[in-house]
């Protein structure tokens, strides 16, 4: 099965131990940048905006607790300020992801975006308003420059408030988020171990997880493509748990 390895999650974050996290180079050789274009830049926030303390401190316990326990709240912390900057973290890392896919998951290989059995249509209601079957590579595309769009639109300067549809936008998000870690994960998880990069894969897709599922922000339907998974991603912390 493609998802066997899901029962040998990495305990560390990716890059410890001898694996090597995919990264995305500037060389357009390295990681489909064989056409001479450049991967999606990061979403980045400015360094004096509203999360600059928060992100200061939230790095300072970076590999310090289990990653379950490191998506929880921080005492004290704006749970709107948390999502948002979490948010950011995931859609970075699905960036450097798919991206470092680009030579195998292209046009001729993925014509239909697709996890297995399960066939997903693009739709945002602006670009694309009506659903429409694309190719797995364009999906991203669409995917990505939509999000992105969404995050500029996340308060930046202290005191202006989030929008009140600010948690119905993020379950958006998540949810069309996770089709791309589905679609990696039936399609070309062998080409991310080839790579060494299914520690980096396995590593954000339980970050992933933990965070949608401390936080409500996926209904568990939409999970359905890599049920198994998600099972063994909550089985684990459970185990934290009681260990703990």
């Amino acid at each position: 099965s493609r998802l066997g390895s899901w029962a040998n999650f990495e305990t560390t974050p990716a890059g410890v131990g001898g694996r090597v996290p995919m990264q995305c180079h500037s060389h357009p050789s390295d990681y489909g940048c064989k056409d001479g274009t450049l991967l999606r830049s990061h979403h980045k926030l400015p360094t004096d905006s509203r999360y600059s303390t928060l992100l200061m401190e939230r790095q300072k316990t970076l590999g310090s607790v289990e990653l379950w326990e490191q998506v929880k709240l921080p005492e004290g912390a704006s749970e709107n300020e948390w999502l948002a900057v979490n948010t950011i973290d995931i859609f970075n890392d699905l960036t450097l992801l798919t991206g470092g896919l680009r030579d195998v998951c292209t046009e001729a290989t993925c014509p239909v975006m697709r996890a297995g059995q399960f066939v997903f249509s693009y739709c945002d209601g602006d670009v694309v308003t009506t659903p429409t079957r694309v190719s797995a590579p364009k999906y991203y595309s669409l995917l990505l420059n939509w999000v992105e769009a969404q995050l500029k639109s996340f308060p930046v300067d202290p005191g202006v408030p989030f929008p009140t549809n600010f948690r119905k936008c993020l379950r958006v998000i998540y949810k069309r988020l996770f089709r791309l870690y589905a679609h990696v994960y039936h399609s070309h998880f062998k080409e991310m171990v080839d790579g060494e990069a299914d520690a980096h894969l396995n590593h954000s897709f339980k970050h992933f997880i933990y965070f949608v599922k401390e936080f409500e922000l996926i209904e568990d339907a939409e999970l359905e493509p890599l049920k198994e998974a998600v099972a063994l991603c909550m089985e684990q912390i459970a185990r934290e748990t009681k260990r703990a």
